[in-house]
């Protein structure tokens, strides 16, 4: 069967072209065959074939039925047939736009599935130099040694001359360059090809299961789902961005949410898709969970401001000292089953004493288990009185409002989740509640590596059936090999005891080489600040674009004190927290947290001293510490991979033991 994209044709295809589909389908797996998508494009070739060894064919199907007898065709220019002319126009202005060299050449060939090969070719009088092959229905039900290969060129196509024509035939798989921090290769730009084109793995991630229906399936009987799991910088949300553009043109009546955990990736998503569109679509909504569950609070009860992180921690802090205190249960821990419990749909006393807790990073006994539910009753009833709310009771009193008809959530007939693996089971479940019943789409994209698949949770946790519907993406992009090497090394260094399936490992093959990731030994955070602002200036110096440099620092005062040294020394608005910014050519500051799903050439990451000091605190059990590591470590693999091309690490005193290892110091 031939590779063909997308796999599952639009049922809103003419019966000719879908009939022609299904025979290209059926070719062996020599063949790769695209399906024009691009709706903005409408006058193009219907498929475009490609041989495994390079030799192309580009198809347009006739709906014609029937043909005046060859005997008019002597009549006056004005009473002949069209036949095939429209078809044939069509291929030879696709052609024609592309300025093939002599050496290079593709084969054009119209199709007449509603007629006989004989009827069609007793309609041609003659076939001119350069004008496309014609075939009769036959052509679909023959054998694929004697039908399709004898309409290919015979010239085979030098891979760049391929690519441009798929960048023309299937735009919606094109990327600018200014849409990647892929490094540039010099072959390319001396052929003229500034953009990229999306994998095959990616563009059938893109294109999977287009058809949304209008009717009919409840979303019980048929959840229309898509799981992407990628490694990072296979492209992730780039396809979640393009699957959106292709869903928002075909069906540009639907409404559509895209949700991601963090702001900065919500605003870089929205300019991004904004760049590619032209526009931004009122019917189109991004936000982030929280700030989705804000936007669409009720009336009554009115919104109350969640308590900042010191006013809470104080707080649960006294409810540990009042029922805690005398435990093997540290304050931290505590605190750790507060955001747990938040973080589910409603969990009865009842279950939380058999609940499996795997992953959770320490173990409980029933007894325990039992003064922790209730110590969490106490907080939550504190909290009550006092009228607060933390950021955890923000969509759990927004699904009780929901549940007990107090609000009214609005309906989305799509809804695509970008960075899926910090979303807490309660927000899925949410998710859920927002899709319309009968043509619901939800879609996903995650890298397990880095959030909760990786610590014993699975779609199946979040009430997501995934069989049959996950797409894997091992390559990365965005990277290079000496970057993604060094993000995995001081992965495995520091959490050895992982199994290899927790891990979705990169295939680092065919990846582009690069600079080795460089660390800066300081001797004061002072002088860590100071440092950065000099390297970025020196950047900026080389010519250097302000916005191909991200900064990712531990610690939200560290963010402060950058920003205002970066702005010292090249002026104001040099630098910004893109949490409060849209995106722009200035130096990107902000925290480890923030990084998730932002990309750049050049990455710093500072303020590691504090993120590895705090693993020795006294205060931490071995559960607690083992925790720690593990959560910090996949801080460290996503903000190592956040980089393009240079990455470079400053580090405050005597370097830890795994960055000694994974920097060759040992």
């Amino acid at each position: 069967m031939a590779h063909i994209l997308p796999d599952t044709p639009p049922t809103s295809l003419p019966g000719e072209v879908l009939r022609v589909f299904r025979a290209l389908k059926a070719l062996p797996d020599s063949f790769f065959v695209w399906h024009h998508l691009a709706p903005w494009q409408p006058n193009a070739p219907d498929f475009l074939v490609l041989h495994e060894d390079g030799r192309a064919l580009l198809v347009k199907v006739s709906p014609a039925a029937s043909v005046a007898p060859a005997a008019q065709f002597l009549l006056l220019e004005s009473e002949r047939a069209p036949l095939g002319v429209a078809e044939a126009r069509v291929l030879n202005d696709f052609l024609a736009a592309l300025k093939l060299p002599g050496e290079q050449k593709i084969e054009t060939l119209v199709v007449f599935p509603n007629m006989m090969d004989a009827q069609v070719q007793a309609g041609r009088l003659e076939r001119g130099d350069g004008d496309p092959a014609w075939a009769g229905k036959e052509l679909l039900n023959q054998d694929a040694d004697d039908g399709w290969p004898r309409f290919l060129s015979p010239v085979k196509l030098d891979a760049l001359w391929l690519e441009k024509i798929r960048q023309r035939f299937t735009p919606e798989a094109v990327i600018p360059a200014e849409m990647t921090v892929r490094p540039p290769v010099e072959r390319r730009l001396e052929a003229g090809l500034t953009g990229y084109l999306l994998d095959y793995d990616q563009e059938g991630a893109v294109k999977a299961d287009l058809d949304l229906p209008e009717g009919g399936q409840t979303l019980t009987d048929d959840f229309r789902l898509n799981i992407i799991n990628g490694v990072a910088g296979s492209g992730k949300t780039l396809i979640l961005l393009y699957r959106l553009r292709l869903l928002y043109r075909l069906y540009p009546n639907k409404r559509f949410l895209v949700l991601t955990h963090n702001r900065p990736l919500s605003r870089d998503m929205e300019s991004r898709f904004a760049r590619l569109e032209g526009r931004e679509p009122e019917n189109i909504e991004w936000r982030t969970f929280n700030g989705w569950c804000y936007h669409h609070w009720p009336k009554d009860p009115a919104w109350v401001e969640p308590l900042k992180m010191s006013a809470r921690q104080r707080l649960v802090d006294e409810t540990w000292r009042s029922h805690l205190k005398d435990t093997p249960i540290s304050a931290r821990m505590f605190e750790s089953e507060i955001d747990w419990f938040k973080d589910q749909p409603p969990v009865s006393r009842e279950t939380y004493l058999t609940v499996d807790r795997r992953g959770r990073g320490f173990g409980l006994t029933t007894e325990q288990r039992g003064r922790v539910f209730d110590a969490v009753a106490a907080y939550q009833k504190t909290l009550e009185a006092r009228h607060a709310l933390d950021w955890g009771d923000v969509p759990r009193r927004l699904w009780q409002f929901s549940e007990s008809g107090q609000a009214k959530l609005p309906e989305y007939d799509v809804v695509l989740v970008d960075e899926a693996q910090f979303f807490a089971p309660l927000w899925v479940r949410i998710i859920q509640k927002l899709l319309n019943s009968k043509t619901g789409h939800l879609f996903i994209v995650a890298d397990p590596t880095q959030g909760f698949l990786g610590r014993g949770a699975s779609w199946k946790s979040l009430g997501l059936d995934a069989r049959g519907r996950t797409h894997q993406l091992r390559r990365s992009y965005r990277t290079t090999r000496e970057i993604m090497q060094f993000a995995t090394l001081l992965y495995r260094l520091r959490l050895s005891d992982e199994k290899d399936d927790d891990i979705l490992a990169p295939d680092l093959l065919n990846m582009p080489t690069g600079v080795f990731p460089e660390i800066i030994p300081l001797t004061s955070p002072q002088d860590e600040i100071t440092r950065l602002a000099n390297e970025v200036a020196g950047f900026v110096k080389q010519g250097y674009p302000k916005k191909h440099l991200l900064i990712l620092h531990s610690d939200g005062n560290g963010v402060k004190s950058l920003v205002q040294a970066i702005n010292d020394r090249l002026g104001k608005d040099a630098a910004r927290d893109p949490k409060t910014d849209y995106p722009g050519d200035y130096v990107r500051v902000t925290t480890l947290n923030a990084g998730a799903g932002l990309e750049s050439p050049i990455v710093f990451l500072a303020g590691l001293r504090e993120m590895f000091e705090s693993e020795q605190s006294l205060r931490l059990s071995d559960e607690e510490r083992e925790a720690l590591i593990r959560d910090n470590t996949r801080k460290l693999y996503m903000a190592t991979t956040r980089a393009g091309q240079r990455l470079v690490l400053t580090y405050v005193g005597e370097l830890p033991g795994a960055l000694k290892t994974a920097f060759g110091q040992v």
